[in-house]
């Protein structure tokens, strides 16, 4: 399997995958797979292979009926690459840890769009068990779920830009710190996909 970051047709494949064969439950774009592979790799303990992967599409009742096992292994070995990179940043290199957001344009200026990750990030943490996160660090957690949960869409309509934007980002950081976290429970060792 390859290594390293994905290249922009990888990514744009990805994206393209997850939306073909998407649904009311699944994970629709690359942007949230980013997050709920970085809260998966932050989780305090291991979740299996097999359990992720099916809870992208939405659960195991709802796997893709794949046009081929060659477009099966090619989406599950990118996924995988990509869940390997974040890892890799995370572990060993903070500073280039960039969640991968998306972008909209609206009247020449571009803007940031986090709700599909931190979204993504919240089904990820949904698959482990937190209950274990300290308090000072639910705060942390609350950041990603501001952008992360339809219970909170009133509070950031409330918001003025800039505090918006200031909550943004936050995101990032939020992520680095709950991974650091989790990385010191004990079965984190065997988190990377390999």
């Amino acid at each position: 399997m390859n290594q390293g970051p994905l290249n922009e047709e990888e990514l744009e494949w990805l994206d393209d995958t997850l939306t073909q064969y998407g649904n009311d439950d699944s994970v629709l774009d690359v942007s949230e797979l980013d997050g709920m592979l970085t809260a998966i790799l932050s989780a305090p303990t291991m979740i299996a292979l097999a359990q992720w992967q099916a809870a992208v599409w939405g659960g195991e009742e709802q796997l893709p009926h794949w046009e081929s096992a060659q477009e099966q292994q090619r989406f599950n070995d990118l996924a995988s690459q990509h869940m390997n990179d974040i890892a890799e940043r995370l572990c060993h290199a903070p500073d280039q840890f960039d969640p991968l957001f998306g972008y909209r344009e609206v009247d020449g200026n571009d803007y940031t769009i986090v709700e599909e990750w931190c979204f993504g990030y919240m089904r990820g943490v949904a698959l482990s068990d937190w209950t274990t996160l300290p308090e000072a660090l639910q705060t942390v957690l609350e950041v990603i779920a501001l952008h992360g949960e339809e219970a909170n869409i009133a509070k950031l309509e409330q918001m003025t830009e800039e505090e918006y934007e200031t909550s943004q980002a936050a995101i990032g950081p939020a992520a680095l710190e709950l991974h650091s976290w989790g990385k010191g429970q004990p079965q984190s060792e065997s988190k990377t996909v390999h």
